[in-house]
């Protein structure tokens, strides 16, 4: 995966953050040992390696420092998320050893951009990056449990990363914060890439291939790309890319190939459709910035090469199955000592094939519907939330502003919306919110006006 070069002196608005080191890394946050009901931080061995996990009811986060201070596995409701090399498991791969695939592991990690050989404006990959220990402090055990991994310094670039990562005792969401800080001893601009590897094989690794596995964003109505994404690597025909109503949506296909997007909207989903899991992942977007090749995000697959290897060429050693989902921040100057944080979050969630965007509270599969039909008004839709709750049907018309209660709803089960309500007759316009376990609106799945019902609603 190489890149062109993109380089801005820039000082980003409060969309972005550059701070200085002492404010970011100050004293931890460290708490009694004693945790809130729901949410703890503990030591354990994970698939044979030290790791550190978090866990509440909903999700589990298993860390492992010493493979590059790499996130390895999230499982939500018994549902395995992330890639894990099985040929690596429980493995540590010295440093010395040549070859990035040598050290796949899998799971998510941090990476710097733009990657290449061509000049020190690039990285060639591997190095204490890639693979080297971090350190892990715990932050916080309770009412929020976090922890923050330390990398050493990678002296190709100059940078160090430094990660929190932090879950709360009664949602799903999980929460990153992503920092670079400059230690050279001279002004150097770099982006910073989370890398998250999802597996479209079952069991991972095998050749029982997953091909309902999707990787979906919104595209840019002003891109500046030819269709609105491009084809770093692959067939540019190939077919498992397709634009439907202002969505990007590549399908896993076992053609090995990597699409930059240079999407406005800062979110991507991971969507698995044999099995009805869906991820999203966010993080800001800066319109007015500068990104790698111009792309905030970024999909690449393993499988086979196109064109294949020459005669008598070897190929590179076969990787996965499975689809990197990557997310990019800007291109960001730093003086020496300088640090850049970016802050994403994950959302995982229940949906399937049928998923069609996201939203702040979940995703959608079949978008709101609110029909007036002789029985009352009725409201339909398939949707996937992001927090335990209540969906709320907000009403508007003319003296009609009223909120009613339609079902409550948790982020391990598919909602499936089918209520008939006895709405004021003036009602012109539904939306539906959901309002979490803790009262709190996590906005709307949908807005929609009435429509009269056809004769097949009516019957």
């Amino acid at each position: 995966m190489q890149f062109a070069s993109a380089r801005t002196n820039a000082r980003f608005s409060a969309i972005f953050s550059v701070i200085a080191l002492p404010i970011l890394l100050g004293p931890p946050l460290h708490c009694q040992v004693n945790t809130v009901p729901g949410c703890q931080v503990r030591a354990t061995n994970y698939l044979g390696w030290k790791a550190e996990e978090l866990s509440n009811p909903w999700v589990k986060l298993e860390i492992v420092p010493q493979i590059g201070g790499r996130l390895i596995q999230v499982t939500f409701g018994g549902h395995d998320f992330l890639y894990i090399n099985p040929l690596l498991q429980g493995k540590v791969i010295p440093l010395e050893s040549k070859g990035y695939g040598e050290r796949n592991y899998g799971g998510d990690k941090i990476w710097p951009m733009p990657e290449g050989n061509q000049d020190e404006q690039h990285w060639s990959g591997g190095g204490n990056l890639d693979g080297a220990p971090f350190t892990l402090q715990v932050l916080s055990s309770g009412p929020t449990c976090a922890v923050r991994l330390t990398g050493p310094v990678d002296p190709e670039i100059g940078q160090r990363y430094i990660r929190d990562i932090s879950i709360g005792s009664d949602t799903p969401v999980i929460s990153f914060r992503v920092v670079m800080q400059n230690m050279s001893g001279y002004p150097r601009t770099w982006s910073e890439q989370t890398i998250t590897e999802y597996p479209t094989s079952h069991p991972a690794g095998s050749d029982n291939f997953n091909t309902k596995f999707w990787g979906v964003t919104e595209v840019n109505p002003a891109s500046a790309y030819l269709n609105g994404y491009h084809v770093r690597t692959g067939p540019a025909d190939n077919s498992a890319f397709t634009v439907q109503d202002g969505t990007f949506r590549v399908h896993w296909n076992n053609i090995m190939q990597e699409v930059w997007i240079d999407s406005p909207s800062g979110w991507l989903a991971a969507v698995d459709g044999s099995t009805g899991y869906t991820m999203v992942e966010r993080h800001r977007v800066d319109p007015t910035a500068a990104y790698p090749a111009k792309a905030s995000i970024i999909f690449y697959s393993t499988g086979e090469p196109t064109p294949p290897p020459a005669k008598g060429q070897n190929a590179e050693p076969r990787e996965g199955p499975f689809v990197e989902a990557e997310l990019n921040s800007p291109m960001v100057e730093l003086a020496p000592g300088e640090s850049y944080a970016m802050d994403t979050q994950w959302y995982p969630t229940r949906m399937g094939e049928d998923f069609k965007t996201t939203t702040y509270s979940g995703v959608v599969g079949t978008p709101l519907t609110a029909t007036a039909t002789p029985a009352g008004l009725v409201l339909s839709g398939s949707f996937g939330v992001f927090y335990a709750g209540d969906l709320v049907a907000h009403l508007y018309g003319r003296g009609v502003r009223s909120t009613v209660k339609l079902m409550s709803v948790v982020p391990t089960e598919p909602v499936q919306l089918r209520r008939i309500l006895q709405a004021p007759p003036n009602t012109k316009r539904v939306s539906v919110h959901l309002v979490d376990s803790r009262g709190l609106d996590r906005g709307p799945l949908g807005e929609v006006s009435v429509h009269p019902a056809s004769s097949t609603d009516a019957r």
